[in-house]
């Protein structure tokens, strides 16, 4: 391989890596829904089986497993949830909660509340 291989090589690997970085490193702001309890038991994209105990959570594009910290602003709550599923499907919603986590955030009588939505990384586990 030659050098100038190698350096494209470098090259492309350290774009796709910001890209990625700063793709999954923005905030979203949007509209949170949420699992009723009545889907308890049902599964979940990733294999898993939702229970509205859970702090999960549907999410488009992040990968399962994926720690999100989502903050209601009408009253500054904080819940950090994990993507267990894909969704949510219906328009202008970004992210799909469990009953707990929406429970949390103080969003059940309404349905469905604007939230922000960032991801957690490891060196900053606990909310703001």
């Amino acid at each position: 391989m030659s050098s100038k291989s190698i350096i494209r090589l470098i090259l492309s690997f350290v774009i796709c890596h910001l890209s990625f970085s700063l793709a999954y490193g923005q905030t979203q702001k949007g509209i949170a829904s949420y699992y009723g309890k009545r889907a308890t038991g049902r599964l979940t994209s990733s294999g898993e089986r939702l229970h509205h105990d859970s702090l999960t959570c549907a999410h488009r594009t992040h990968p399962f497993g994926t720690r999100l910290r989502v903050t209601n602003p009408a009253n500054d709550s904080v819940v950090v949830v994990r993507v267990t599923d894909r969704g949510p499907f219906g328009r202008g919603r970004i992210i799909d909660l469990s009953w707990c986590a929406a429970k949390q955030l103080g969003i059940l009588r309404q349905g469905i509340a604007p939230v922000i939505v960032e991801v957690v990384t490891d060196s900053v586990l606990a909310p703001k």
